[in-house]
């Protein structure tokens, strides 16, 4: 199963009992809401087929796992409703790789930035790279990680995720990352792919009613995040349109 367009690229196989959901896009991965959409259709989808015990996110390419939102479409927003809506595509993503049957494992071979980071921590487990640095630099464009504190949080501590708020401007390290707990495991580039194929054909094994029990169970607790990742998004949505972000955006798109 495969879509690719001029919003980006979404491909998924099924091996084994096990899905790796690729997607991509020229400007380092980043998420218009298109792609956005397919993917959570995607997440979605999967969560039902009876085929598929786990779940391999990854993306294209060898730099970059995503860069978040896309700036072009960002900059196309032009009023409060727009702003929601577009933001809302993050809200939706999270909660439906969080209400996902399976157990999701990201496969970060490159850096992430903003939403990059809150889709692995809406993951269940992440291998990254030694190279797979990450950054929450929302606001030094006038926003905030607002749509993805909640599962950011989750997964570091709130202490941790203000900590890369504030310090926005800086990357923080995959050893950083693996020693706060957003990633699970950090292999080299060249021992990425058997690391992941083989957590994931190990967990696969396991009785898939006991892992779907299991991911409710870890879950548990994030009932509100259906309207609160929404409300947040409405933040956000708000936040983009002043002046600040505008001329910060079209600064980072030189």
């Amino acid at each position: 199963m495969s879509s690719k367009n001029k919003t980006g690229s979404l491909q998924t196989t099924i091996q084994n009992a096990v899905a790796t959901v690729q997607f991509g896009h020229p400007a380092s991965n980043s998420f218009p809401r298109d792609l956005l959409n397919r993917l959570t259709s995607e997440i979605n989808s999967l969560s039902t087929h009876s085929d598929v015990s786990v779940i391999v996110l990854q993306s294209e390419g060898d730099k970059v796992f995503c860069s978040g939102a896309s700036f072009d479409e960002l900059l196309e927003v032009e009023n409060e409703e727009q702003g929601t809506e577009f933001f809302s595509g993050f809200a939706h993503l999270i909660n439906a790789m969080r209400n996902c049957s399976k157990f999701i494992i990201a496969r970060v071979q490159g850096k992430a930035v903003g939403g990059g980071v809150g889709i692995i921590a809406a993951c269940d487990y992440a291998l990254a790279t030694p190279e797979s640095a990450v950054k929450l630099s929302e606001l030094a464009i006038g926003i905030g990680p607002f749509v993805i504190e909640p599962a950011v949080s989750r997964k570091i501590g709130k202490s941790a995720m203000t900590l890369m708020t504030l310090e926005g401007h800086e990357w923080k390290s995959a050893e950083w990352a693996l020693q706060n707990k957003l990633f699970s495991a950090v292999h080299n580039a060249n021992e990425l792919d058997n690391a992941v194929e083989t957590f994931a054909q190990k967990l696969s094994s396991y009785n898939p009613e006991a892992l779907t029990e299991m991911k409710k169970i870890i879950w548990e607790g994030t009932e509100l995040w259906e309207s609160l990742l929404v409300e947040r998004a409405a933040i956000t949505g708000k936040l983009v349109l002043s002046d600040f972000t505008r001329k910060a955006l079209l600064e980072f798109k030189k």
